[in-house]
């Protein structure tokens, strides 16, 4: 769901559209993580702009993929300061991107283990020879992986 051009949005819709509670929104605006101001109206309550939910749901996904505060305060800083510094900004992603690239070959090979060892289990258990796994030791490198 979007809202019309110029529509001011609460923080629970914010909370409830990108599904960040309201503590961890009022933290982000704190530690200075958004790109723009967070607008108060005459109440003083928050008002978010269409343009912060984007940018919270690039937030989201840069958090979730391990990317530490400092670096998207630092990325948010330099969107501030406006032009000039685009190169700064493209290695800060560019260093991240790779980041992650190691992280899902890690994980990649997690999962290459796990798939052996769930197949392992199933064949001994299949075969009735579940006892004799750990007989040896953990058993953790698949017969085509031998050095």
């Amino acid at each position: 769901m979007t809202t019309a051009p110029g529509t001011m949005l609460t923080i629970g819709e914010v909370s409830a559209r990108t599904g960040l509670s309201t503590h961890t929104l009022r933290f982000y605006e704190q530690e200075g993580l958004f790109v723009t101001p967070v607008r108060r109206n005459g109440a003083g309550r928050r008002e978010f702009t269409e343009q912060a939910v984007g940018w919270l749901q690039v937030c989201t996904k840069l958090r979730s993929s391990g990317m530490s505060l400092p670096d998207i305060r630092r990325y948010a800083e330099l969107v501030r300061e406006g032009p000039g510094n685009e190169a700064e900004r493209y290695e800060i992603l560019r260093r991240h991107e790779e980041k992650v690239r190691r992280q899902m070959a890690d994980l990649q090979e997690a999962l290459d283990v796990i798939h052996w060892k769930v197949g392992l289990y199933a064949d001994h258990l299949a075969a009735g020879s579940a006892g004799e796994l750990w007989r040896d030791g953990p058993d953790c490198t698949p017969a085509d992986q031998t050095p």
